[in-house]
């Protein structure tokens, strides 16, 4: 396996598959929302806080953040104060009574099977998961050796553009190792690795998944730059003396209480002067967009625990663990990594 997927880039732009692939479930939940909950009749007359919209279609939290979200990105919802209010379009082609009403045209979607899913997702909070397996959790669907392999080259393959494009914006040339938290196949760390060839990189994966990242490394030529370690970040506290903390889409698969977690265990394994990266799909502070990010949302929260963060959650996360942010940069295909370091 070539190194030059890290050291070169595409000719053309793949952008719209990506958005196309990511944004696939956003109008199966837009079509729940429409179709079952009749949520945007309601909200005409009722301007509410998330928690009253939960209670009052007896919804769960996580899933109503991400249809929220996607409506305010769409312009259907507006909020001021915590407070949902109805935006002109929604007004005009979602609500009984308009004689512009599109809920007839968006019925013909109710009984689809994936519509039929985000609503019992957002009744219940539990993902549907990766292809509609219905596993009993998501980390569970991952100790399967057929699931992990399929799902580990899934993101391989992104990784192709998305690791190289992380290591090309961040600088870390005062640093000399690296964890790659929930590293999937290594890919970040191989490129990480190759693009700053000071660095050494260690891969930290739960079995089955370190076993195929020790085959993935090795064809990628990176044996003597990245090793692998098998442990459990979810049991375990993350290993030491690591002056680079990476987690690379990994946040996302998890509900809140989760993600903290994993953050904080990383602010604690994390060398005093260290950086953490985090590379994700961020919201924007406001959480009204970017459109792309809150389609992409909708798809986590289908699928996983999980669900794309804001920048401002992600703030308050980092000082809550005395972290300093760093900033911001883009990446790739709606992706960026934010910095945070560890005082020395």
């Amino acid at each position: 396996m070539s190194l030059s997927p890290f050291l070169d880039e595409p000719i053309t732009d793949p952008l719209p598959l990506y958005r196309l692939r990511d944004g696939l479930m956003a109008v199966d939940l837009l079509g729940a929302a429409v179709s079952h909950l009749n949520l945007f009749t309601w909200l005409a007359d009722h301007p509410s806080t998330l928690g009253a919209i939960c209670v009052q279609f007896k919804i769960q939290t996580r899933p109503a953040d991400v249809l929220l979200t996607l409506c305010s990105a769409m312009g259907l919802v507006t909020q001021a104060g915590g407070v949902y209010h109805l935006g002109p379009r929604a007004r005009e082609h979602l609500v009984d009574g308009s004689p512009w009403c599109l809920r007839p045209y968006y019925e013909t979607l109710k009984k689809r099977p994936q519509t039929q899913e985000f609503l019992q997702v957002l009744q219940t909070g539990k993902p549907a998961n990766w292809g509609s397996n219905h596993f009993a959790s998501w980390a569970k669907a991952m100790e399967s050796d057929a699931f992990a392999d399929e799902f580990t080259a899934a993101m391989d393959c992104r990784g192709v553009l998305l690791a190289p494009a992380l290591a090309r914006k961040v600088d870390l040339s005062e640093h000399r190792s690296v964890l790659d938290v929930a590293g999937g196949s290594g890919i970040y760390a191989c490129a990480l690795t190759t693009i700053h060839p000071h660095l050494r990189a260690t891969v930290y994966e739960r079995p089955p998944v370190d076993g195929i990242a020790r085959r993935c490394i090795e064809k990628r030529g990176c044996t003597e730059r990245v090793s692998v370690q098998a442990g459990d970040m979810f049991e375990d506290e993350l290993p030491e003396g690591f002056d680079v903390i990476l987690l690379s889409n990994v946040l996302h698969d998890w509900d809140d209480p989760v993600a903290a977690a994993l953050l904080s265990k990383a602010a604690r394994a994390l060398s005093p002067g260290g950086m953490l990266l985090l590379h994700d799909a961020f919201l924007d502070a406001d959480k009204r967009g970017p459109l792309p990010v809150a389609q992409y949302s909708a798809l986590l929260m289908h699928s996983t625990e999980g669900r794309c963060f804001s920048v401002g959650e992600i703030r308050v996360w980092l000082e809550n663990n005395g972290l300093d942010w760093r900033g911001q940069q883009a990446t790739a295909v709606d992706r960026s990594v934010i910095s945070a370091a560890k005082a020395g």
